[in-house]
C-alpha cells in the first residue's frame, strides 16, 4: 500500500443490486463513505469511472464474502470475477478483503445510531464498504509495523 498524498484507496461492498463505495483519506488512515451505486443502472460502470478519476484511485479493496467456515461460495466467486475485471479496467492493484460480518457490524452501528429501517436500507451498503476499507487500512498499518 502506497499513498502519495493525493491518491486514495477505494473500498467496495459488492451486492447483487447495489455497490457500497468508500474511499480512504489521502494518508490512508481512515475510510469515508462516498455513495451507493445501483448496479441495475446500465451506466453503473461510468459512475464508478467518475469516482475513480475524481479521487485519483490507485488501489482498490473489494469485499470478499466467505462462509463462516472460510470457504468461498457463489457470491464470493462473483466478487472475485468482478475484482479481476476492475484490475484490468483500471490497471491498478485490487485486493480482496474478507468481509464476513461487515454488513452485520454496519447494521448494528446504524441501529445503535437509531436510524429507521428505511434509512438504514439506503446507507447499509455504503457503511459496509467503510467497514471493509477500514479493516484493510488497519491491517496494512499493523503489517507495516
Amino acid at each position: 500500500m502506497h499513498i502519495d498524498g493525493r491518491s486514495r484507496i477505494l473500498g467496495l461492498d459488492i451486492g447483487d443490486r447495489r455497490i457500497g463505495v468508500a474511499v480512504s483519506d489521502s494518508f490512508g488512515w481512515t475510510a469515508q463513505g462516498v455513495t451507493v451505486i445501483d448496479r441495475e443502472n446500465r451506466n453503473w460502470l461510468q459512475e464508478l469511472d467518475e469516482i475513480v478519476e475524481h479521487y485519483q484511485i490507485k488501489e482498490m479493496v473489494v469485499g470478499l464474502p466467505r462462509n463462516m467456515n472460510g470457504t468461498i461460495g457463489p457470491r464470493g466467486k462473483l466478487c472475485r470475477e468482478l475484482a479481476d475485471q476492475l484490475k484490468k479496467r483500471y490497471d491498478c492493484p485490487v485486493h480482496l478483503w474478507d468481509e464476513r460480518l461487515s454488513t452485520v457490524a454496519a447494521e448494528r452501528t446504524l441501529i445503535d445510531a437509531d436510524l429507521s429501517r428505511r434509512k438504514r436500507k439506503k446507507v447499509i451498503d455504503q457503511m459496509a464498504a467503510i467497514w471493509i476499507l477500514q479493516g484493510f487500512l488497519d491491517g496494512m498499518r499493523r503489517q507495516s509495523k
